[in-house]
């Protein structure tokens, strides 16, 4: 092992996480969800008049969708109340849309991301970094030789101001429009903060860009949007890392993300979620790949009370590939239920599906997936895979997959398996020098290996620390 990798296994994770700052704003909306709010928050990031339009069509959407509570094994959502949310908090900083130094920021903000590592990963490993707190981007940095390659990568505010077509064109019209879900169309709705990354066509980004994103006050909702355009002949790699302290309310994070891989584009989005066990995480997120062009979802789940998180490609063009794999871990009185949906709506299209799931003390984990095979889609495949490892006899995991095809000419597989730690294993593993929580956690790091040799080493790491803490019982 590398002296990076000592000094990141040694780092205290649950004090990076746990921490909370007093609260310190300078504008915070008042709790719930009306046309006023809306035009309150519009009318403080000063936006243009198109975007309050779709912010107040979002919201005449979301009063007329019911919850989605129907669905069979679905997390218990009774406790989300919109009407006891803070939609909006601007911190208090003095440049909107994020200063361009850690040292602008204040004293309390710094510390926030000094103690989560951020700056650090960007100086070592990242091309650039957006710093999201509470409801605003705060920090916004990229390298100046991909800027000077037309790369752009700023705060989704900054981008409806100054790439106000691009937005008009792409901003929740086709791959999550509000109509999606009632969640997507809170999110169109309260939206703010975020990152937009454009790529141009031939551009390689080498090295990749992060956002991470802090919510710090009780009883607040955060909703961040995404959106990735990768040109023809581009190829990117976007992190997102998300984590919360502890709360006596419960917060709501509902965030959305938009890809768009083009012609022969590779698009590489991973994710390590580490929520509060008072958050509730519901998230959409959607690719739209065109022929040739590649979409990989990496993530890991955890913390959260209940999240929903299921990540969608539709592979528009013959020969688009998508993959996804995916971890989700939960204790207990969690119930973290995430999966995976993949469009085939062209011939010779190929999609995988990895995912990996730990359930202990009661918790419970499920895979809901659906993958649709379109008239037409001849010689598309597709591979389905779950794998459910359980600590308990209280604990569950489910697999609910769904497959629509339409079309003969496909060759589509499922296999999933669910075990518990066996005794054996453990006993085997203790005669060979080690205790049982260690022996413990070696079986799991086994288990997910598939997943964190997919991330870059730094978030590998820190994945393997949150499981084992969550393990333990010492985060949320």
């Amino acid at each position: 092992m590398s002296s990076d990798q000592d000094h990141l296994k040694e780092t205290d994770t649950e004090k990076r996480f746990e921490f909370k700052k007093e609260e310190n704003s300078a504008f915070e909306a008042e709790k719930g969800l009306d046309e006023e709010t809306i035009r309150v928050i519009s009318e403080d990031k000063d936006e243009p008049q198109w975007m309050l339009d779709r912010r107040l069509r979002a919201l005449e959407q979301f009063k007329q969708m019911p919850m989605p509570d129907d669905w069979p094994g679905a997390p218990d959502l009774s406790e989300v109340d919109v009407d006891e949310i803070v939609p909006y908090i601007r911190p208090d900083i003095e440049t909107r849309g994020g200063a361009e130094n850690w040292e602008d920021l204040p004293d309390e903000i710094q510390d926030t991301f000094d103690k989560l590592g951020i700056p650090e990963a960007e100086k070592n490993a990242l091309s650039g970094v957006g710093a999201q707190y509470e409801s605003e981007i705060v920090y916004q940095n990229m390298q100046e030789r991909w800027e000077e390659k037309g790369v752009i990568f700023c705060d989704m505010d900054k981008a409806v101001q100054e790439h106000e077509e691009i937005l008009k064109e792409y901003f929740m019209t086709k791959a999550v429009p509000p109509s999606d879900n009632k969640f997507a169309a809170l999110h169109g709705a309260i939206w703010s903060g975020g990152s937009f990354v454009y790529v141009p066509e031939d551009t390689t980004v080498d090295m990749p860009v992060q956002a991470y994103f802090r919510m710090n006050s009780d009883g607040m909702g955060q909703f961040e949007h995404t959106l990735i355009i990768a040109e023809e002949n581009s190829e990117v790699h976007y992190i997102e890392g998300c984590s919360a302290p502890k709360y006596s309310a419960f917060n709501l994070h509902s965030g959305g993300v938009e890809v768009f891989v083009k012609e022969n584009a590779h698009v590489q989005y991973s994710t390590v979620q580490n929520w509060s066990k008072n958050t509730y995480n519901l998230n959409t997120k959607r690719a739209i790949t065109e022929a040739d062009g590649t979409m990989e979802w990496v993530s890991g789940s955890m913390g959260s009370k209940a999240t929903m998180l299921y990540p969608s490609t539709i592979l528009k063009g013959p020969g688009a590939t998508d993959n996804h794999i995916t971890i989700a871990m939960a204790g207990e009185g969690q119930n973290i239920d995430t999966g995976a949906k993949v469009y085939h709506n062209a011939p010779d299209t190929k999609s995988t599906i990895e995912s990996k799931s730990i359930s202990k003390d009661g918790g419970r984990t499920n895979y809901r997936g659906l993958v649709h095979m379109a008239d037409g889609a001849e010689n598309a495949s597709t591979s389905v895979e779950c794998d459910a490892l359980m600590f308990d006899n209280e604990s569950t995991s489910d697999t609910m997959p769904y497959m629509e095809i339409q079309e003969n000419k496909v060759d589509v597989a499922h296999e999933a398996t669910v075990g518990k730690i066996g005794d054996e294993d453990v006993f085997y593993l203790e005669t060979r020098g080690l205790d049982d929580d260690d022996a413990k956690q070696m079986i799991v790091a086994g288990f997910i290996e598939p997943i964190t040799e997919e991330l870059p080493i730094e978030y590998a790491v820190e994945l393997n620390r949150l499981i084992e803490l969550e393990m333990e019982g010492s985060l949320g």
